[in-house]
């Protein structure tokens, strides 16, 4: 599977309260659960009106179906060709 990161523009989703933010990844995990085995949600950065997710999917159609079932914008989808870190100078 490929790994791509989604940006989600969600005015305010900084300011929801953790019990808010649980109901929200039921609510993905739901949609999910309905698409299969070609996508995966692995991770979330929330700022003050966007979140940045990363996941692995086959496409980025199943990606966009995941937003339609769940209701959470992917404002922006961009496939991760590479990653670094401090790590990575060492060959």
């Amino acid at each position: 599977m490929k790994r791509f990161l989604i940006e989600r523009d969600i005015p305010k989703v900084g300011s929801l309260e953790r019990e808010q933010l649980r109901e929200a990844a039921k609510t993905s995990n739901g949609a999910l659960r309905q698409l299969g085995p070609d996508i995966q949600w692995v991770e979330s950065f929330v700022a003050a009106d966007k979140t940045f997710c990363v996941y692995l999917a086959k496409d980025e159609e199943i990606i966009r179906r995941h937003a339609e079932i769940s209701g959470f914008p992917a404002t922006k989808i961009t496939e991760i060709r590479k990653t670094i870190d401090p790590t990575t100078e060492r060959g």
